[in-house]
């Protein structure tokens, strides 16, 4: 099964899973379209820093076409890199975006998880979705909408897997990402 890609090439519906791989380099090489890109970027401000966790997210939109993202927590840091194909008639044929976003850890102020479970007929119960967000000091720049209007509201990074979105490996992962974060927020910057 494929989705149409853009440029009119297809790409799987279903990309590789990168859960099994513990280093960022292997994980982004088996799950990303543009890992040099990705890597090249991270690379530039991770600078020999240890990279402590990292979360992969990879889709295909049917308007702008490939929907990349890398996020990476050094212990002071989290540093996010996103790679978006340009839509049609926005530029060239095969243009993409690459963006870098880092983000202070102590400007994190709340870390949630919420995991789905789903019990089986013999009692077993595991997870099946997981749902992160990472509350920031700083401001949405979202025009608010009309029942929160005058009222700021936090910026947040959000992230999901599901079974079908991922896998048990992917959803473990992230959970193992959050409680990372999660460890590091609040503690004194070394």
């Amino acid at each position: 099964m494929s989705r149409p890609g853009y440029g009119g090439g297809d790409l799987p519906a279903v990309f590789p899973d990168w859960s099994p791989y513990q280093d960022l380099e292997s994980a982004a090489r088996a799950y990303l379209r543009d890992p040099d890109v990705a890597l090249e970027a991270l690379g530039g401000v991770l600078r020999g820093a240890s990279v402590l966790g990292f979360t992969l997210e990879r889709f295909v939109n049917e308007v702008n076409g490939v929907w990349q993202e890398v996020v990476v927590c050094d212990g002071s840091r989290l540093i996010l890199w996103h790679g978006e194909d340009v839509p049609p008639g926005e530029g060239p044929p095969g243009s993409m975006t690459s963006s870098l976003r880092v983000v202070p850890v102590s400007t994190v102020t709340e870390v949630g998880c919420r995991r789905r479970l789903n019990r089986s007929d013999s009692g077993e119960i595991r997870v099946d979705s997981i749902d992160v967000y990472l509350l920031l000091t700083s401001l949405d720049e979202a025009p608010p909408s009309e029942e929160m209007a005058g009222a700021p509201r936090h910026d947040a990074l959000r992230f999901g897997k599901t079974l079908d979105d991922g896998g048990a490996g992917q959803i473990a992962r992230l959970e193992e990402f959050a409680r990372l974060v999660a460890s590091v927020v609040g503690r004194p910057v070394l």
